[in-house]
This record gives structure tokens, C-alpha cells and sequence, in this order.
């Protein structure tokens, strides 16, 4: 059976658990013949990968340092022969009121969460050239890169400038068969979303879960999204299907943002 990535190689950051997880199943699933399961904590990464079967293999990064980026993009040209799909999916996130922002936590979001999308997507582009058959990257944005937020600015602008990279390099890279484009995802009920919960409880004065539960019935469709909503799109822009496509940034948030 042929799906629509057989043969294809691809690297995902951030993949050991939640959203990224989704996407190296659903990328094998569509004959992706080599994953990397790209993630800091390698120990999940490599049940992860083992999980998911032969196509899938660990490999560490830690997308804040440029080292780490190269040796990882090494290790899979090494492994596999070269790289034909990048999605950018490491990110954290913090909260706290304008006045209480420190430098510390602002400097940490930017380097993974914007740093971190920029320099693996040059080292991967690098290799792309290399290779000369083109590729595709996918960045992952979010809706909180569509506005504002008053407890969330710091997040909200290192999203808002993954959208603006995604434009950049998609504009740039395509002369090399190189599409950049982007998912920006609404509220999604991974692990991540318990800790920005914790962080809304402590900063609202809400009980744990209550920030969770009053997020997801907000949604139009009725509920949180799920990893595997997700998907879909991750093939789509992943395929020859989205070949016609340059420098977007696609919603999938249950209506939660129109743009």
C-alpha cells in the first residue's frame, strides 16, 4: 500500500510525546520510510520511536543550541541518506502579567521557541539545498500568534515571529523547491496543556482544571482539539498535494480564529 510520503524521510522536534508523537505516527502510517523522533529527553524518544516501529528512530536535540542542531541533522543524513520533511514542533510556554516578565523566562521562550524554529530550519534548508530535490517544512505556530494575550505576551510574540519566519522562508527558500508553511493550532489537550493550566490557576486564582475545561467549551466546535487533528494538515502540507503552496500558515482550531 503507497501513502501520500512513501519513501520520505522527515524530522520532527519535539516529537517523544504529544502533537509530534501524532505526527510521526501519521507519517509513517503514509509510508514516511524514516522519522526521526527528535526530542531533548532521548530516553523518551527511543521508546517513543520503539513504540512506533522500524520506521521511527530516536535522535537527541536540543533546539536552543546550535551544536545539538547540527549533530542532529547529521546524525539523520547519516542514518537515512538525507532529509525531505522538517516540522519545527519543540516549543515551550510561560505565563505571567506584563510587569512580572524576566528576562530569564523571555530569553528561554525565544531561544526554543523562535531560535529554535529559525536555526533548525536553516540547518535543515542547508541540507535541502544539498540534496537538490527540494523539500518541506512545517513550522508549528498557534493561534496565540494571531493576538494578543494579557498574560501570555512573551508566548504570543515568539508564536507571532514563527509565522513571520514561516513567511520569510517560505518566500526565500522556494527558488530551491523548498516550501515553508505553517499550522497554528488552537487549544489542544496534550501534557503541555496541564502545565499551562497549573500556570492560569496560579496567575487567575482558578482551581487546576478549571482553566482547561472553560478554554475547551469556548472552542465553536464544542471541545479542546486533540493531537490527532492535527494531522491531517501535517500531511497534507507535507505531500506533493500542497506543492502549490508557499509561505502560509493554516488555523486548526475548531473555528477558534478566522484569518
Amino acid at each position: 500500500m503507497t501513502g501520500r510520503l512513501n519513501g520520505k524521510s522527515a524530522i520532527i522536534t519535539g516529537s517523544a510525546r504529544g502533537v509530534g508523537r501524532a505526527f510521526a505516527e501519521a507519517y509513517v502510517r503514509e509510508g514516511a520510510t524514516a522519522v526521526a523522533i527528535a526530542d531533548i529527553d532521548f530516553e523518551r524518544a527511543l521508546a517513543t520511536a520503539a513504540e512506533i516501529g522500524p520506521a521511527a528512530y530516536a535522535v537527541r536535540i536540543d533546539v536552543s543550541s546550535q551544536d545539538s542542531i547540527d549533530a542532529a541533522v547529521a546524525a539523520c543524513v547519516e542514518r537515512v541518506g538525507g532529509i525531505d520533511i522538517l516540522v519545527n514542533n519543540a516549543a515551550i510556554f510561560d505565563l505571567a502579567p506584563i510587569v512580572e516578565i524576566t528576562r530569564k523566562s523571555y530569553q528561554r521562550v525565544f531561544d526554543i521557541n523562535v531560535g529554535g524554529c529559525l536555526f533548525t530550519l536553516q540547518a535543515v534548508a542547508k541540507q535541502m539545498i544539498a540534496q537538490g530535490r527540494g523539500g518541506k517544512i512545517i513550522n508549528m505556530a498557534s493561534q496565540a500568534g494571531r493576538r494578543g494575550e494579557a498574560l501570555v505576551g512573551v508566548y504570543c510574540a515568539s508564536k507571532a515571529a514563527v509565522i513571520s519566519i514561516t513567511q520569510s522562508a517560505g518566500l526565500d527558500l522556494i527558488k530551491h523547491g523548498i516550501h515553508v508553511n505553517g499550522i497554528a493550532p488552537g487549544v489542544v489537550g496534550t501534557e503541555m496543556w496541564d502545565e499551562v493550566d497549573a500556570l492560569f490557576a496560579k496567575y487567575e486564582n482558578r482551581p487546576i482544571g478549571e482553566k482547561k475545561r472553560l478554554v475547551g467549551e469556548a472552542v465553536p466546535l464544542g471541545r479542546m482539539g486533540r493531537a490527532e487533528d492535527l494531522t491531517g494538515m501535517a500531511i497534507f502540507l507535507a505531500s506533493a498535494e500542497a506543492d502549490y503552496i508557499v509561505a502560509q500558515t493554516y488555523n486548526v482550531d475548531g473555528g477558534n480564529w478566522m484569518s
